[in-house]
């Protein structure tokens, strides 16, 4: 893109993912079920990670890990997002920057410690998560970096913001900085239960402020109150100007201009862990969107990113992500 600072400028929960391969009996002992995606405080989080043995730590957070492929594929990405002054807090800031992401935002001095992300991986990849957000959700407008959010292409936003009233307010504030420069806001639905706890809100920023939506299957039927996908994508194509709607083993569906692109999954190789497959499937997205790409092939590297990950513990996989796309001729 021309007249821009960055391609994309991401605004996140800002978590450091502590990525673990554990066996059922450690969910069992700390009686965790195993699958969960559940919220816990700061002392529960301790004596998690207390059980997990070997570990490793990375910056993350949904929007964290998209921009951090965004920038392995070589686009000029950005990230905002609070961190703590502590050891998490220098994790986060150090790796963002070594994937090529600019993360200017001062640490933090007070508050909640740095967010932190247990991901318990058991020996089938299926994936158990255990999230204390900390200082992440002290984000507010104060934090929002107008000048580098309307020198960028494309804002991208998670829908977790929406859960704390401060968090609303930044993406509030962004949203209408981007807009008021011309540029393309894309979302991401984050979970269907983040949807059931915003419908109504997240149809209203849907049809008036968003450009680019991404979203899972069941997000979307989520956010329409349907069972029936046809009559989702028909809505969504209504209301937005491209739709990205991941299915699993089955591709995406990408909706732009009242024409719809089925784009099936890469074979899978070897499963290892599904951590950041709807984070890598926005970054294949978005890097597409941001070089002009059409709808299909957009949806062709995001389903491309996606089976990249899933084939390596945790959500970077910036090598294997730069070979395939260059084995693909997308580079």
């Amino acid at each position: 893109m021309t007249d821009t600072t960055h391609d994309v400028i991401g605004i996140g929960n800002a978590i450091v993912d502590v990525i673990a391969r554990i066996e059922d009996d450690v969910l069992a002992d700390q009686d965790i079920p195993k699958g969960a995606m559940m919220l816990v405080e700061r002392e529960r989080s301790g004596a998690i990670y207390g059980s997990l043995g070997e570990t490793t730590e990375r910056s993350g957070g949904s929007v964290a890990n998209t921009m951090a492929a965004l920038g392995a594929l070589g686009r000029r990405s950005a990230y905002i997002g609070k961190v703590r002054d502590d050891d998490f807090g220098a994790v986060f800031g150090h790796d963002i920057r070594a994937a090529g992401v600019s993360f200017d935002a001062p640490a933090a001095t007070a508050g909640e410690a740095t967010g932190r992300c247990m991901v318990m991986v058991t020996p089938d990849a299926e994936r158990t998560m255990a999230t204390y957000l900390g200082v992440a959700v002290d984000l507010g407008p104060d934090d929002v970096d107008a000048g580098a959010v309307a020198g960028s292409g494309i804002l991208y936003l998670e829908g977790y913001l929406w859960d704390k009233p401060a968090a609303k307010d930044a993406f509030r504030r962004a949203m209408h900085v981007a807009h008021e420069a011309g540029r393309k806001v894309a979302l991401s639905l984050s979970d269907s239960f983040c949807v059931d706890r915003h419908r109504e809100s997240f149809r209203e920023i849907v049809a008036g402020q968003i450009d680019i939506l991404l979203a899972n299957e069941g997000e979307l039927l989520s956010l329409y109150e349907t069972e029936d996908l046809d009559a989702a994508l028909d809505a969504v194509a209504k209301d937005v100007q491209v739709a990205a709607i991941t299915r699993g083993a089955e591709g995406a569906v990408v909706v732009s201009g009242g024409e719809r692109v089925m784009v099936p999954a890469y074979p899978v190789e070897t499963l290892v862990d599904t951590t950041g497959a709807g984070d890598l499937f926005a970054a294949g997205f978005l890097n597409g969107m941001a070089t002009g790409r059409s709808p299909e092939t957009c949806g062709r590297m995001g389903c491309a990113a996606a089976n990249v990950v899933i084939q390596v513990l945790g959500a970077r996989c910036s090598e294997a992500l730069t070979a395939r796309f260059e084995a693909e001729g997308w580079a």
